[in-house]
């Protein structure tokens, strides 16, 4: 996740630098013999630095639209040998799903004036799956795996500290831990040497979804610029408030470019702490026990249900200067400084460091009572601290880079240096190089290298010892921080001396000027020993990630010029052809292109909520009838964001092919039911500050046919597909036998079914009436998805009637019936569900998953749904957006009659943008 936030940050940075090289081409071409613009050697410079993937977007081009998905997701983890208590290798790799992040990204930048530009940026992270919480010794006693069952630590989300046998390390008379191992045969522990290898705890959480908004308003001079920003990033546990300000400055007929910016950020922390966890984790040095101790930004809050909040606040400054030179006409160089000011609580609530306190009097006796081997000379109890960074960081930074035009190969090499150090002990070099070779016909290939390397922070630590000396009296049952040998300490492996080298490749498509796909893959290594001289982590701390992007581009001016010069194919006015279908319905495959060759590319958003009364059938739900009927929770909203990329062409007049893959974002929260027994358990409710899940959703794939056109009547006949791209198998973070397991159908990304999905849908028009109606189903065609259950098969009948107010305006009405059935089976059983207490599923335990909340029964999915929709279609008539389709719906509900007890629905709003050329 910060590989990916640091190379954005890179990418800006260098775009901004090349601005000049844009500034500086001439705009009176050169001709050639055959009459066109002959290339210069700075302008396919120009033209090859700027293709880089998510340069061009933050070039700020004129009227620009950028639409970016990226997927980041880590290789399993090494669990350092986990063994059995006979020593032997039974876990070698972590059993959780390793760390992904699902990122969407839009851009637009529009001039709203011949001197000023606006640019907005939208950012959304969902991250899912186990990261590192912990280090501690192999040797340590709760990372033996019993038989084929999880392991205790290294594999589990728990620290398995304290009590009498779990978490104990032995060492040796120089303090080095010390395996050991039951001789089953002869019952004795016998001892196995020293093992110095340490490996990772790894924590299981639930998905999480950040959503960042930013803007940028910029005034132009002659020979400088002025830009100011700012924007805002929210998660359940974090938000970042930031503003900005940046200028740039041309010298030298614009071959010269200083830039400059200052930027303010103000953060907070609110972490929820794991209710598991709290057992484990000591947090004395946030809770006001040791006042002595305790961080001046940060503190412990208790909340409701026995939980505790981790609040902190953190400041960030940061000025940076850069320096863009153009050397030739085939060469730049560019320089930069930043220096940056952190203060305030800049710990990550959710890393942990193990103390081992050492207690020097063995007394002979190891595990089962048996006497210890001969060289075990002490042992020490494992605790885990919350981890505490300093309150202060200072970071500096410096680069500086070269591109250079090679004029036989029309290529371009970029190759960029940057060292950055702090006051935490951390010395960091980066080395990047691309090399952008354009193919022809569009294309272009950008494969890259970059080389990373840096040293460990002062407090960074695997783990801690404390004693024999640091801990007189009972070391066992020591938590205070005050008997730690330093205040100040974390085990994140982000801290730690590594080294890592990374190479990928960017294809680029240009398909016509001012439409471009990127498509990227960069894979990463993580190596200890790969540090620049030395002396880095251990094996334990390597892995590895994989990054994959796929951005398009649509950049109005460059598209309307390029259709304007292209006197035998201008962009289409689309009221000349089919009557305009409201928002709701772009993505059920009912619309067509008229003409053979066409192409539009479209954007589809859809936000759904449902909160208010549960229903039972048509009317309200007591509580006291759902704790009747076994339940224990109810969901008390359910919100849903769909975002959706719509590519149309028509290989023909009369036969259409379009491609819709999207992206899914849902939260959910839920309360106790009155009258519940047993009593309220955070834990097994789940009520634990609600739920959230995003990422890839489905993709449609339809062939449009169109059967009848004749006089304003259009009959078009859709044949769909949806391909199931979106997870169903989202768990939440809780690994307990008992209450773990899947997260909610509502909030699964997918039906994990290949679906069919026919429609049929008339158009009429006359003068400034319009109006259609159209019938589509959704037929799953599998009985179960992986996770084992299949959702209900839908039908939807609609008829709309719209009036054209102005001729780029008109308003729309419709009305909507829908039925979708209940979800048949359920998910894949849980192991041990036996011991939940309250199912009010009739299958045998062993077969089903707990049904506490009505969002976990599928029978109470799916019904009879009546809605009225209002919508808004505006095609811009011309100018320099000229053909651009905007619409909005919102579809209210009437009535409906569902399946069981669900929450009520409040309404849809959806909207859409296309362009067809």
């Amino acid at each position: 996740m910060d590989t990916i936030t640091v190379a954005a940050k890179r990418q800006e940075r260098v775009v901004l630098q090349l601005e000049a090289v844009v500034a500086v081409i001439d705009e009176s071409k050169s001709v050639k013999d055959d009459g066109k613009p002959a290339r210069t050697s700075l302008q396919a410079l120009t033209a090859a630095a700027l293709i880089l993937p998510g340069l061009a977007p933050a070039a700020a081009q004129d009227n620009e639209f950028t639409f970016q998905y990226g997927r980041y997701e880590e290789s399993r983890r090494d669990l350092g040998e986990v063994t059995n208590l006979d020593g032997e290798v039974v876990l070698n790799r972590s059993q959780f799903k390793p760390i992904t992040v699902d990122s969407l990204q839009t851009t637009a930048n529009v001039r709203l004036a011949d001197r000023i530009k606006f640019a907005f940026k939208y950012v959304q992270d969902t991250w899912s799956g186990a990261t590192p919480v912990s280090t501690a010794p192999a040797t340590r006693q709760g990372n033996v795996a019993f038989g084929s069952g999880a392991t205790m630590a290294g594999a589990s989300p728990f620290l398995n500290t304290g009590g009498s046998a779990a978490g104990r390390v032995f060492f040796d008379s120089q303090l080095r831990p010390i395996r050991t191992k039951l001789d089953m045969n002869s019952f004795q522990v016998r001892s196995l040497g020293v093992d110095e290898r340490n490996v990772h705890t790894m924590s299981v959480a639930s998905p999480e979804v950040r959503k960042e908004g930013s803007f940028n308003l910029t005034y132009e001079w002659d020979e400088a610029t002025v830009s100011a920003g700012g924007g805002l990033s929210i998660e359940n546990d974090y938000e970042s408030r930031f503003a900005n300000l940046g200028m740039t400055l041309d010298f030298n007929q614009k071959t010269t470019t200083v830039s400059g910016g200052l930027s303010y950020a103000n953060s907070s922390t609110s972490a929820l702490l794991n209710h598991d966890a709290q057992n484990y984790i000591n947090t004395s040095a946030y809770d006001g026990a040791l006042p002595g101790l305790q961080p001046r930004y940060a503190k412990l809050e208790a909340v409701p249900f026995g939980q505790n909040v981790l609040r902190g606040k953190r400041e960030d400054w940061t000025v940076n200067l850069g320096l863009t030179q153009i050397v030739t006409k085939s060469a730049l160089a560019k320089f930069g400084a930043s220096y940056t000011r952190s203060t305030g609580y800049l710990s990550n609530p959710y890393k942990a460091v193990t103390a081992i306190f050492i207690d020097s009097n063995v007394s002979g006796q190891c595990d089962f009572g048996l006497d210890c081997p001969a060289d075990v000379r002490y042992v020490g109890q494992s605790k885990a601290f919350l981890e505490q960074r300093p309150e202060l960081r200072n970071q500096w930074s410096f680069d500086t880079g070269w591109v250079q035009y090679i004029n036989p190969l029309d290529a371009a090499l970029h190759f960029d240096y940057r060292f950055y150090f702090d006051d935490w002990g951390i010395n960091a070099h980066t080395f990047d190089a691309d090399w952008v070779q354009p193919l022809g016909l569009g294309w272009s290939v950008t494969p890259r290298v970059r080389y990373y390397s840096q040293s460990e922070a002062d407090f960074y630590t695997p783990f801690l010892i404390a004693g024999p000396s640091d801990d007189p009296g009972n070391a066992r049952d020591s938590s205070d921080n005050s008997k730690l040998p330093t205040q100040t300490f974390s085990s994140d492996h982000r801290l730690s001396g590594f080294g890592a080298l990374s190479g990928g490749v960017t294809v680029s498509k240009q398909f016509t000027k001012g439409v471009r796909l990127d498509a990227s893959v960069e894979y990463y290594m993580h190596r200890g020993d790969w540090k620049i001289g030395g002396g880095g982590e251990p094996a334990y701390a390597d892995f590895n990630f994989l990054v994959a992007n796929a951005e398009l581009n649509v950049n109005f001016s460059d598209l309307g010029r390029s259709l304007t010069d292209d006197h035998s194919h201008h962009h289409h006015n689309m009221t000349e052809h089919e009557p305009l279908m409201p928002a709701g319905l772009m993505c059920t495959g009912g619309h067509m292109l008229n003409e053979e060759g066409d192409f539009m590319v479209g954007y589809v958003y859809q936000y759904f909520r449902e909160t208010g009364n549960m229903l039972n059938r048509a009317g309200k739900a007591s509580d006291t009838s759902m704790v009747a009927n076994g339940y224990r929770t109810v969901p008390t909203f359910h919100d849903m964001h769909m975002h959706m990329i719509d590519l149309m062409y028509a290989p023909t007049d009369w036969f259409n092919i379009m491609v819709m893959p999207m992206f899914m974002d849902m939260g959910m929260n839920q309360r106790p039911l009155t009258g519940i027994n047993p009593p309220v358990n955070v834990g097994a409710d789940h009520l634990h500050g609600g739920h959230e899940t995003g990422g890839i959703g489905d993709t449609l794939m339809f062939g449009m046919f169109k059967l009848f056109k004749h006089r304003g009547h259009h009959v078009n006949l859709g044949i769909g597909f949806s391909a199931p791209t979106g997870d169903t198998d989202m768990k939440l973070n809780r690994q307990h036998t008992q209450d773990g397991g899947f997260i909610h159908y509502q909030m699964q990304l997918g039906s994990g079914t290949w679906d069919f999905l026919p429609s049929l849908t008339y158009l009429g028009q006359y003068d400034k009436l319009s109006w259609g109606a159209q019938a589509s189903g959704t037929v799953r065609m599998q009985n179960q998805n992986s996770s084992g259950y299949a959702l209900g098969n839908m039908f939807q009948a609609t008829a709309w009637g719209s009036y054209s107010i102005f001729n780029w305006l008109s308003g729309s009405v419709r009305g909507v019936y829908t039925t979708e059935g209940s979800i048949s089976g359920r998910f894949n059983p849980i192991a041990g569900n036996c011991s939940v207490n309250y199912s009010n599923a009739s299958e045998p335990c062993d077969n089903v998953n707990p049904t506490g909340s009505t969002l976990d029964d599928p029978r109470n999915y799916g019904g009879r749904f009546w809605d009225v929709g209002f919508g808004l279609n505006v095609v811009v008539p011309g100018g320099e957006f000229s053909g651009n389709h905007l619409s909005v719906e919102w579809l209210q509900p009437v009535h409906e009659d569902v399946n069981g007890f669900q929450l009520e629905r409040k309404g849809s709003l959806f909207a859409s943008w296309s362009y067809m050329f």
